[in-house]
């Protein structure tokens, strides 16, 4: 019996049903890929920074949003769940439901053995291609380590890794830091 043809959705096939879906997923040049669960690690590291960022970011005009908000990549190529998202005043969304951002300035993601190489790679280089995208910081689960990636004036990207826990790093985009012995609170490596 001759293979089907995979079926390749529309951006708009696509949101229809992620939205009435019960479990998330990504888009990516017309494929849904389902969203596995994460780890407990992976929670906690999320609700780490989510708590460091807001509580830093209170009085400033940028809002933080975690896991469960889509953000519109590339209008016909990427859609995704970040991990953590970091806007500078007013988000903009695709349209009234607003559940699918269009300008983040810092996207954070926790890395699994499943994702690592795509949120490095693939992912990242998807990212490079939104306008307000500025910082990108990346998370191990299973060691101190922080990857930070930083858009230059000229349209480069400087990257720097931290593994000390007593180290802190500073996040220009949005005038904040985050301190790795936060980041990992309650996680023992």
């Amino acid at each position: 019996m001759p293979l089907q043809p995979k079926k390749y959705l529309t951006p708009e096939e696509y949101l229809e049903i992620d939205r009435k879906a019960d479990c998330k997923s990504e888009y990516f040049n017309g494929e849904m890929f389902a969203m596995g669960g994460a780890s407990a690690r992976h929670v906690l590291i999320v609700t780490n920074v989510v708590s460091e960022l807001r509580s830093q970011l209170k009085t400033s005009p940028c809002t933080v949003y975690s896991t469960d908000l889509r953000v519109r990549v590339s209008p016909a190529g990427l859609y995704t769940y970040p991990d953590v998202v970091v806007v500078f005043n007013t988000p903009s969304f695709i349209d009234y439901r607003n559940d699918t951002l269009t300008n983040p300035l810092l996207i954070v993601e926790v890395l699994s053995e499943a994702t690592k190489n795509y949120d490095r790679g693939e992912k990242f280089e998807q990212y490079r291609g939104i306008d307000s995208f500025k910082e990108y910081v990346l998370l191990a689960q299973d060691k101190y380590r922080l990857e930070h990636y930083v858009r230059q004036a000229d349209g480069t990207w400087l990257f720097s890794e931290t593994k000390r826990i007593e180290d802190t790093v500073k996040l220009a985009s949005i005038g904040c830091s985050l301190k790795l012995g936060e980041v990992y609170d309650k996680l023992n490596m």
